[in-house]
């Protein structure tokens, strides 16, 4: 199957999901009061969803690897973000597990593909 736009990708359709949460939880009371953390890790959620975008977007096998190892350490920023949530309590652990599990099935997503790109090439 030949993947034509990056909407397609799984990856990218996980990350969307993923930033859909983020906001969710940092549309509440307490965590919108720390601006500088919600901010930071909406821009992490975000960071995912248009690094595997634009990677998709670069036409280019080596780039699209690139950017996908940038989404990959977008989401490891986030994952550590959410630890600052659960630790300020801006976040419940149920939230917490939920978030960051969902987190950990985007990074299996990306580095899936990237060694299917990497395995592809030789």
């Amino acid at each position: 199957m030949k993947i034509s736009t990056f909407e397609e990708i799984k990856a990218w359709q996980e990350a969307r999901n993923l930033t859909s949460l983020i906001y969710k939880v940092t549309y509440s009371a307490k965590f919108k009061k720390d601006y500088g953390l919600s901010s930071q890790i909406q821009r992490a959620a975000v960071s995912i969803m248009a690094n595997v975008a634009e990677g998709f977007e670069r036409r280019s096998k080596n780039a699209f690897i690139q950017f996908l190892n940038y989404a990959s350490a977008s989401n490891a920023e986030l994952q550590s973000h959410l630890y600052v949530a659960l630790d300020r309590d801006y976040i419940r652990q149920e939230e917490f597990q939920a978030i960051y599990s969902k987190s950990k099935e985007v990074g299996r997503l990306i580095n899936g593909f990237i060694s299917y790109l990497r395995k592809e090439s030789t």
